[in-house]
């Protein structure tokens, strides 16, 4: 198996062919942090103080780049949408290659994603996520060889790359948003049957880089940790603190070793001088290595989830925080976004003898001296959150982010409103045109307008979709 990257354009097949788009949310949801003391929940490992906490591969969105047609069948009759590949550029090098696991959410021009676990997401509940996961690894683009693909499928004709994007979303969609969708393309419809009836279950892959546990607490003239490295990358960069107000903290293995570099497993702890004031130092760990097949990327700008289909060698990164102080409570928090529960659990562990109490949501906890606690958030989904723990001596850490949990059909109740990386289109007439640039210009429109070509970038008619209310 390999993967192949293209910047290749859907060409040839006509009316089976859609207009590649992206829609413009009027609504976008950023994180906010409140520097020291404030944290980002994230989906995989959770997160410390001053930092997003998110771990492994961080890119924008580029567009769909391979793709064929499908038409979802609905209450209110059939809509036609591009099915394929995107592609995602990631931050400080590498490509990645994603399908889409929420085909009613519009991908929102040159989103940001960042990787996180299947907890986080749709995937989380789905009982069909592992069989997702056998598609990616039995298709395109980890398949390549179409011709002994399509002989594998049973595919009857020539099987080209767009066929087998669009053959594989299909097949995906099916398991993902539970949805009534077809391939317009014989050969990618028979592809999409072959994927669905086939799959079986494979296990969630591990991210690409993470520090476990994000965030630790100690005493100076400690070594605090540890902090656990785990990756597929041969090699990792850490990076230590720099800030003078760390007091001198070093990164060291467990023999008191200065070190700059880890490996998959390697225990890394912070020295602190015995004289250092109360502070809290960051550390971060960079790899290039590709990221597993099946990893999920989410988007705080409510831009549809993605599944990893491919990936380039690429740079992923991850932090860990330690928090050290001469007397009282000491403790690390970390959060992390929980689908089953509907919220966002916020672990605090407490590293004095006394006990840590504080306060979450209204209501008050109590961590004794040397355990942990976890505390979970109900939040609204698809909805922006924000909330501070508080306690003793002015203590206090801000968590901001947004869950997404539900398919938009799964939100909704509802196939009849589709949206879907370049928007749908009622089947009432199957002469569309054309194009092949990945920077096509959505605009909303009524049930009939022209499609104008202006200087080679596509205008694709789409609906906005609804923003959903609180609970």
């Amino acid at each position: 198996m390999s993967v192949s990257f293209s910047a290749r354009s859907a060409r040839g097949r006509g009316s089976a062919r859609l207009a590649a788009g992206t829609l413009v949310s009027g609504l976008v949801a950023t994180t906010v942090l409140a520097g020291a003391g404030t944290a980002a929940a994230d989906g995989d490992g959770g997160t410390a103080p001053g930092h997003t906490g998110r771990s492994g591969a961080t890119a924008t969105i580029a567009g769909l780049k391979t793709y064929g047609a499908a038409v979802i069948h609905g209450a209110d009759g059939d809509q036609q949408v591009s099915a394929g590949l995107f592609e995602m550029s990631v931050e400080g090098g590498g490509m990645l290659q994603t399908y889409c696991v929420d085909i009613h959410t519009p991908t929102q021009t040159d989103a940001k994603y960042h990787e996180t676990a299947w907890s986080g997401t749709s995937l989380g509940t789905n009982k069909d996520a592992g069989r997702i996961r056998w598609i990616l690894q039995n298709s395109y683009p980890q398949v390549n060889n179409l011709a002994a693909l399509a002989k594998k499928a049973g595919v009857r004709g020539q099987l080209t790359e767009q066929d087998a994007a669009a053959g594989t979303q299909v097949a995906i969609w099916r398991h993902s948003d539970d949805v009534e969708v077809d391939a317009a393309d014989p050969q990618a419809e028979q592809l999409a049957d072959y994927l669905e009836k086939n799959a079986r279950n494979r296990a969630e892959p591990k991210a690409s880089l993470t520090l476990d546990p994000p965030a630790v607490s100690g005493r100076p003239g400690e070594r605090i940790g540890p902090v656990t490295v785990r990756t597929d990358a041969r090699s990792v960069t850490l990076v230590p603190p720099t800030d003078a107000t760390t007091g001198g903290a070093r990164i060291v293995n467990k023999d008191g070793e200065p070190v700059a570099t880890a490996t998959n497993g390697s225990q890394i702890f912070f020295e602190v001088p015995e004289d250092a004031a109360a502070a809290t130092a960051e550390l971060t760990a960079q790899a290039a290595t590709t990221v597993p097949v099946g990893r999920a990327f989410v988007s705080d700008s409510r831009s549809q989830t993605q599944i990893l289909a491919g990936s380039s060698e690429s740079t992923v990164s991850a932090t860990a925080t330690a928090t050290w102080a001469l007397k009282g409570a000491i403790p690390a928090l970390s959060a992390r976004e929980n689908c089953a529960k509907g919220g966002v659990d916020v672990t605090v562990a407490n590293q004095d003898d006394e006990p840590f109490t504080f306060e979450l949501a209204g209501a008050e906890y109590t961590v004794a001296g040397g355990e942990s606690r976890t505390v979970t958030v109900p939040l609204s989904e698809d909805q922006p959150y924000d909330f501070t723990v508080t306690g003793p001596n002015g203590f206090e850490q801000r968590f901001t982010g947004m869950l997404d949990c539900l398919t938009r059909a799964a939100e909704i109740g509802t196939t009849t409103h589709t949206l879907t990386g370049p928007t749908p289109t009622p089947l009432t007439d199957t002469n569309l045109a054309e194009t092949g640039s990945s920077s096509a210009t959505p605009w909303i429109a009524g049930t009939a307008i022209a499609l104008v070509v202006l200087g080679g970038a596509g205008l694709v008619i789409t609906r906005r979709r609804n923003t959903p209310s609180d609970d």
